[in-house]
């Protein structure tokens, strides 16, 4: 399939291990907070003082970042505490950091001298006594670990509709730790995806244009940022996050995107830079490309950048295909490039040293026997091929371009191609790098995606030898297979991909929402979480998925 740009069970309750914190205690957390949610986003301004409340990440056993937002008539001076309790009656650290106009008044601190697997409160307070909402985040465990719970999401377009999965995952409260995998923001202008009759009343975008400059990129972080659920979501979990493409431009990599015309838009290290900038400003995130979390003896988080750092140019069915109208001829070409481009070993997705990187850090995982070795990233990396009956289903409203790509991809599938170049499928010597180091490693590999805005479900394997389980979630908000493919049943189209795709278990082309993964010694439960809407703010689920591993199997029971 080219990217696009089920039985339910209860909603499981938190649970005493996650927090001490009672449903009634989360949400006395920051009580002016509560007001700012319950206001429409028109009715408020960015204004002067804190603006976009509170949030944390980048955690260690005893360390967390700390990031709020201070705008002022210059810049100011902040104090920043850190406590064991909500009135602060039991500090544990404290630190001062600036808000300056220079980082967009956007100021981080480092709290360091923590216990591990502990939930702190913290606040910001200026010179004259202003505070801050109070936010709560978590160390990571040190040492034998029974379980944690991630909470997973991934492409959130602010026009399309409420970020209602951000929602239900503050509400239910059972996670203590968010991953987001990329695509936080879209760079296109009001009236570009979605277009005037897709978007949302009062999902209004600033700057209105697309975002180039490094002021335009600021802007747009600052209107979703004051989405009052995606507020709340940073408020209450530390989250670990990675950039897709539209951080920056659509289907971006090192030298350039697909979204960038240098001829009207500059040079684009000059956009990539400011893009890179606005995010580090924004996002409770370190400056380091890629980077490892230790979760106690449990599981290794590896954070990938499969975007800016070293990924090639994507290829292009489409140029193999230009101009080849006789059958015979188009297959003939797409052996070539199968042959050729596409299985040149020479294809960096990840840049030879965060590959390496990568290769050191799953052995040192496993020899120090941890359980779960957890790539944090971007793009699918299952194989994922378009079944050929899809083209023959199309109704007649069905637009050219969405046609003549499926067509494409038909006919790539039949010489054993994939259709999405974006993804690791496009880099398919990268892929195989990655799991014969693992595989080397003996790792007990789990890989989180995001990206298509479709949930998937893959078993992993190198030359019939099993490597791990893909877990890819489904959107917050942007919009999957059924709003190009909307002539066929969703049902239809999953089953067809299972068909088709050996190592596809499961797959859901129609639904938004989030999921949540719990790492335990021996087994990786993932449940989807559906949305049942996001045109209104609610936090009702449609339904779940359940979708369980166990530890060192390649299987999934789905």
């Amino acid at each position: 399939m080219f990217k696009t740009d089920t039985a339910s069970q209860p909603t499981p309750q938190p649970t005493s291990g996650v927090t001490a914190l009672t449903r009634r205690n989360l949400f006395t957390l920051a009580g002016a907070s509560a007001a700012m949610a319950a206001a429409p986003l028109a009715a408020r301004s960015f204004g002067t003082g804190f603006t976009h409340n509170v949030a944390s990440g980048e955690p260690s056993a005893n360390s967390v970042l700390l990031w709020t937002r201070f705008v002022a008539e210059a810049e100011t001076a902040l104090t920043w505490q850190v406590s064991e309790n909500e009135d602060f009656t039991r500090p544990v650290a404290e630190g001062s950091v600036t808000a300056s106009p220079a980082r967009d008044w956007c100021a981080k601190g480092i709290a360091t001298g923590l216990a591990p697997g502990r939930w702190y409160f913290y606040r910001f307070i200026a010179p004259r006594g202003a505070t801050s909402p109070v936010g709560r985040t978590r160390t990571l465990p040190q040492g034998p670990t029974a379980s944690v719970r991630l909470a997973v999401f991934s492409c959130s377009n602010f026009g399309f509709g409420w970020f209602n999965a951000y929602g239900h995952a503050a509400e239910v409260n059972d996670a203590e730790l968010a991953l987001h995998l990329g695509d936080y923001i879209y760079e296109y202008g009001a009236g570009t995806y979605p277009d005037a009759q897709q978007a949302v009343a009062g999902r209004v975008l600033d700057p209105t244009t697309e975002i180039v400059a490094l002021t335009d990129y600021r802007l747009r972080y600052a209107t979703y940022r004051a989405d009052p659920d995606c507020q709340r979501l940073h408020q209450v979990l530390p989250m670990i996050a990675v950039w897709d493409d539209h951080e920056s431009a659509n289907d971006s990599y090192e030298t350039g995107a697909q979204n960038h015309q240098p001829d009207t838009e500059g040079d684009w290290n000059t956009r990539k830079a400011a893009a890179k900038q606005a995010y580090r400003e924004w996002m409770p995130v370190s400056d380091a490309p890629y980077a490892a979390y230790q979760i106690g003896d449990l599981a290794t988080l590896f954070r990938l950048d499969t975007r800016l750092e070293g990924r090639d140019k994507q290829l292009d069915l489409g140029m193999v295909l230009k101009g080849q109208t006789d059958p015979q001829a188009a297959m003939e070409a797409l052996a070539r490039f199968k042959d050729g481009a596409w299985a040149d070993p020479a294809r960096q997705l990840l840049g030879q040293p965060q590959e390496q990187w990568l290769a050191e850090g799953l052995a040192a995982s496993t020899a120090d026997g941890t359980a779960w070795q957890v790539l944090v990233q971007q793009v699918l990396i299952g194989n994922l091929r378009t079944p050929v009956s899809l083209a023959d289903q199309l109704g007649s409203s069905v637009p050219d371009y969405v046609r003549d790509r499926l067509r494409a991809a038909a006919l790539a599938s039949q010489m054993g191609l994939p259709a999405n170049m974006d993804a690791w499928d496009g880099y398919p010597a990268a892929r195989e790098r990655v799991f014969k180091a693992a595989l080397a490693a003996d790792a007990n590999l789990l890989v989180l995606a995001g990206d298509t805005h479709n949930g998937w479900a893959f078993e992993l394997a190198q030359d019939r030898t099993p490597v791990g389980v893909e877990l890819g979630v489904c959107s917050v908000s942007s919009p999957g297979f059924e709003n190009y493919l909307a002539a066929i049943p969703p049902a239809d189209l999953a089953s067809a991909l299972v068909a088709t795709n050996e190592s596809l278990k499961w797959a859901d082309t129609a639904q938004r929402g989030y999921m949540v993964v719990e790492l335990t010694p021996t087994r990786a439960v993932t449940e989807y979480r559906f949305s049942a809407g996001i045109k209104q703010r609610s936090t009702q689920l449609a339904g779940t998925k359940r979708i369980t591993t166990e530890k060192g199997s390649g299987k999934l029971a789905v």
